[in-house]
């Protein structure tokens, strides 16, 4: 790689860190949102909302279930965000941002 190529490369990177941190905002409130929804069609019980770690009404098992699906869907909206935001900045610039 040549000096022109990585001084290319890191300014591509610098101008696309708002456009991730944004996506990354945008991600986990989609996932938030998405992740409500299913919790509170399948959830058991009187409880809509997903249970937090601090709270004694739900069991253990429970909370590390609600956990494990939030973490799982918040990566994959996380990742399709991620993804097409490089993709239309590639399209805007001419350069992938990523390393």
């Amino acid at each position: 790689m040549t000096r022109q190529q990585e001084q290319t490369s890191k300014s591509a990177k610098l101008l696309y860190r708002p456009i991730g941190l944004a996506g990354s905002i945008l991600g986990g409130l989609v996932a938030s949102m998405i992740f409500r929804q299913i919790w509170r069609r399948a959830a058991p019980g009187d409880h809509p909302d997903p249970p937090k770690a601090l709270e004694t009404e739900y069991p253990l098992k429970q909370i590390l279930l609600a956990a494990v699906i939030q973490g799982a869907l918040y990566s994959l909206v996380k990742t399709i965000i991620d993804r097409g935001g490089a993709r239309a900045f590639q399209r805007w610039t001419g350069e992938w941002p990523g390393g």
